[in-house]
């Protein structure tokens, strides 16, 4: 098994140190035979495959730098610190420089996702050449993971870094050094690796490899070549601007007839679905429940001790507690306008936005007791050590794992795709879907029938627009969508502007209360609220033992809000290329994006 762990060079390969990778590349005889042995036995094979997996959880990789910050700042999220003037901010404010210290490393994020894309081209090389796989299911399984892999690094370089090297073989001499290729040739590569894989890759729960969400399955699959299709026929930042591919292979509506199929194709086969309750979705999600069949249809797999994923994003606690051996949570959360955009009996308001941390209890670890944040420090409820069936005591990681892709994401790709090629009643009947788990069935003639049918014309995908704003909020996909319609900085200034309004309580946040009464409830831990919905203006000082300023300048000041972007979005889209790996590259790497 050691032999498989070697495929880790990749790592190596990618950083420009070319004594010993020139030494190990001239060994073909050694790699071949390995690869005959390695790739015509299942269990070896799945160990390799497996392996692909690995460059996620490292601490630079996805588990520390990717997943922490990129989805970072939109209309609808942001980073709680974003006024602090660290470089770890800058990669959130559109305003990353290719030095930036959180990020400039050689083990990073860019250079891990390379080592995953090496590992999945041997073992692609591997299975075809030994697997049998036109006869043998088991190993056209991993074949089709092992493409869906590749494609999920693909898919997060390219929506990162815009242009990048495409990179669809084993490394040898030859290609050490590549320069950037255009997006176009990567997206293609991935739609028809994908078409492909959606083949061979059961669906969920169609057999053992697909029981878990952690094992890729053919509703994913699907799924991201959907995602993909839509990002190569939507707009993005090229050299010359904001803009729609001109390959011809990828025009709008032949990508977007993609989408619509690949969305529906997981529809109909009903091996996913909406959980019946929001709330129950993000227990099940923060309890570990991997089983495939329900909302969730991939995740990235962190082993227990390993994912940051609440460390970071997790309703704040401040000290050691009943729920938590580890302080931490809280760097995102949603804007704070985002609470006051939900209709207050929309169930996915409270699971969402939480206006509450939990406080320094030190020494302690038998109680937890919640005390209220600022207005600009609200948390993402849909992420909680309380939630946990187990109470959490690593230093830094939780082993939550990320969840790449959910059920709902595929109907408002199909809504969106079905407004762009059939019209607007078309997308209607997906957002139903979406509303009516959103709110009790007696709100469904007022929220759901009465709304989508007052809707016509560009106002149902302003509706999609909002949808996904609401329903997505703190999953790190708004980001990406908001660049392939065009409306990303758009929808940022119109972020800034609700900030100003709120804090003034003008506009449509002119009933906001100014002042938050709270007090604990019976059982001493969690909060009672009063001037948190709208219109609670009334003087409850009798009857609340505490309260703050909430809705005032004070509050929410203009360094704060300005934050939301520093760079111009439309001419910040993509990371720049770090340093040290544009100084690793014999010069074939540069900042410059492709026409």
């Amino acid at each position: 098994m050691k032999k498989i762990l070697n495929i880790a060079l990749a790592g190596v390969l990618i950083l420009g140190t070319t004594t010993s990778c020139e030494d190990y590349l001239e060994a073909p005889a050694k790699s071949t035979l390995d690869e005959s042995k390695i790739f015509s036995v299942y269990t070896l094979a799945k160990g390799a495959v497996d392996g692909i997996k690995e460059p996620f959880g490292q601490t630079n990789s996805y588990r520390g730098r990717f997943l922490p910050n990129y989805g970072m700042n939109t209309d609808v999220e942001w980073n709680n610190n974003s006024n602090n003037p660290d470089d770890n901010y800058d990669l959130v404010k559109y305003n990353a420089k290719p030095n930036n210290d959180q990020m400039n490393t050689t083990n990073n994020a860019w250079a891990m996702m390379y080592s995953g894309i090496e590992r999945a081209n041997i073992c692609i090389r591997g299975l075809r050449n030994y697997g049998d796989v036109e006869n043998d299911e088991n190993m056209a399984y991993l074949l089709g993971e092992a493409l869906t892999l590749r494609a999920v690094y693909y898919a997060d370089l390219v929506k990162s870094w815009g242009d990048v090297p495409a990179r669809f073989e084993p490394i040898t001499t030859e290609t050490l050094y590549l320069p950037r290729s255009s997006r176009d040739v990567i997206y293609k590569q991935l739609l028809a690796d994908l078409e492909e894989a959606a083949t061979i890759v059961p669906w969920p729960n169609e057999t053992s490899s697909t029981a878990s969400v952690e094992r890729v399955n053919k509703a994913f699959v699907k799924g991201l070549r959907a995602r993909l299709a839509l990002a190569a026929g939507g707009y993005s930042q090229y050299a010359d601007g904001v803009r729609l591919s001109t390959d011809p292979e990828l025009d709008r509506a032949t990508m977007y007839g993609i989408a619509l199929q690949e969305c529906r194709d997981v529809i109909a086969s009903g091996t996913a679905r909406l959980e019946t309750s929001f709330e129950d979705l993000w227990r099940k999600f923060n309890q570990d429940d991997v089983t495939a069949g329900g909302e969730s249809l991939w995740e990235i797999p962190f082993a227990t001790g390993r994912g940051r994923w609440l460390f970071t994003f997790a309703v704040r606690h401040l000290s050691k507690d009943k729920y938590t051996g580890q302080a931490r949570g809280g760097q995102g959360g949603p804007l704070p306008f985002v609470f006051y955009d939900y209709a207050p009996n929309d169930s996915r308001r409270d699971v969402t936005c939480v206006p509450y941390q939990w406080k320094d209890v030190s020494p302690s670890e038998d109680i937890a007791q919640q005390e209220p944040t600022g207005l600009d420090q609200w948390m993402f409820g849909k992420y909680r050590y309380e939630w946990k069936n187990t109470r959490v005591t690593a230093s830094n990681d939780d082993g939550t794992n990320f969840m790449y892709m959910r059920y709902a994401e595929i109907l408002l790709m199909a809504a969106e795709a079905a407004y762009e090629l059939e019209g607007p009643d078309a997308a209607k009947p997906y957002l139903k879907e979406i509303r009516q788990r959103a709110f009790d069935q007696a709100d469904w003639p007022t929220q759901v029938d009465a709304y989508l049918g007052g809707l016509s014309g560009s106002a149902v995908f302003d509706a999609i627009v909002e949808e996904h704003k609401l329903e997505l909020c703190g999953e790190m996909q708004r980001k990406q969508a908001l660049i392939r319609w065009n409306l990303l900085k758009t929808k940022l200034d119109e972020a800034k502007q609700k900030m100003y309004d709120l804090r003034s309580q003008s506009g449509e946040y002119a009933n906001v209360p100014s002042t938050l009464y709270y007090r604990l409830a019976e059982n001493n831990e969690t909060l009672e609220f009063y001037g948190l919905e709208r219109g609670e203006t009334d003087n409850k000082s009798g009857e609340y033992s505490d309260n703050i300023d909430w809705a005032v300048v004070d509050e929410l000041d203009d360094e704060k809000i300005e934050t939301i972007y520093v760079g111009n979005p439309d001419e910040n889209q993509f990371w720049p290329i770090w340093q040290v790996f544009i100084d690793g590259s014999n010069g074939q790497l540069t900042n410059d994006l492709l026409n």
